[in-house]
């Protein structure tokens, strides 16, 4: 009895260690971060796009933190941007880091890859764009319709030819518009703030006078 104790106290220390080091003194640390100058809080219909990207699982096999190192490869030798800070995910809650990289990182996406209709046609059917991709498609979010019943307000999707049979096309429906809308603004191509500039634009946001 006297060891089940012991061994129920350790853990419960060795924990309680693990959670302050892990969890509360890094949001002490970084909660007061502002966000950099440059970047802007998600549009209405990004926001929506954000909220498809989580319910349609992109999580599970795309990340968005590119870092100074790489399977082989350093991030930044692969066209994926700078690594990641803290102040760039100022506006998600919660950040969308993700733990596996199936698909590439999506943190530069919108710098990388700026074409709407790209994305709207990867989305579709991924393996148009990419031989070879894993990824699945995602055509129930859109509509395939007659050339001749479209509408002023459809987006109709620029596919490859012989995609889709003659005489149809295929419009992108609400849902993959934001989504599309979130992917391309996905741009962290702004300078990093240095602790010193991160402290002084917190005073300056909080209208505190400094002693410089």
């Amino acid at each position: 009895m006297e060891n089940s104790l012991k061994l129920i106290a350790g853990s419960m220390v060795t924990l309680s260690f693990a959670t302050c080091a892990l969890v509360a003194l890094p949001f002490l640390q970084l909660k007061d971060v502002p966000a950099p100058e440059a970047l802007k809080p998600y549009s209405p219909g990004q926001a929506r796009g954000r909220n498809a990207y989580i319910a349609n699982g992109c999580i599970a096999c795309h990340t968005q933190q590119p870092s100074t190192t790489g399977a082989g490869i350093a991030d930044a030798q692969r066209g994926w941007g700078r690594a990641s800070v803290a102040a760039d995910y100022h506006y998600d809650s919660p950040p969308l880091l993700g733990t596996m990289r199936t698909g590439p990182d999506l943190f530069n996406i919108g710098e990388r890859q700026p074409s709407e209709d790209w994305h709207l046609g990867h989305l579709y059917q991924p393996r148009l764009y990419v031989p070879g991709s894993v990824m699945p498609g995602f055509p129930y979010l859109f509509e395939i319709k007659n050339k001749a019943e479209t509408t002023k307000g459809d987006r109709v999707v620029s596919l490859p030819e012989g995609a889709i049979p003659d005489g149809k096309v295929v419009v992108a429906g609400e849902e993959a518009l934001n989504l599309v809308a979130y992917l391309t603004g996905m741009k962290h191509n702004y300078p990093v703030l240095t602790p010193e500039e991160a402290k002084l634009a917190a005073l300056r946001k909080a209208r505190v006078p400094t002693n410089d």
